[in-house]
């Protein structure tokens, strides 16, 4: 398959990922927790397989550097909509650490990566 396919999916779950999981933040009402919490599973399962595809067609089964920062990042964020649910009076330190994994991920796929 085209790493154009890879990339489009990788880039739209990350953005539904991230899109829920500020919902999470911004109205941690138990009767969203289900629906938040399927979607946002969905979609890093979706980040996770769209990326390990990329990876695999664009390096060839090597692993660079970059890519366990990026997996630490994901990981973080994954897990950041449950913790909203859980400690909903976090959430405004929950954002913040939610914005810097994600401009960590992003720095090291923009410029990182292309050093």
């Amino acid at each position: 398959m085209n790493p154009a396919y890879y990339s489009l999916l990788h880039v739209f779950s990350l953005f539904i990922l991230s899109a829920h999981t500020f919902m999470a933040f911004a109205n941690p009402a138990p009767e969203n927790k289900k629906r938040t919490m399927i979607v946002t599973g969905i979609a890093s399962l979706l980040v996770v397989v769209s990326g390990v595809g990329l990876l695999h067609k664009l390096y060839g089964g090597q692993f660079p550097g970059w890519v366990i920062v990026k997996l630490v990042c994901w990981l973080g964020l994954t897990s950041l909509a449950g913790i909203a649910y859980r400690r909903p009076h976090l959430r405004s330190t929950l954002a913040i650490i939610a914005l810097l994994l994600t401009l960590t991920a992003l720095v090291m796929v923009y410029i990182v990566r292309t050093m």
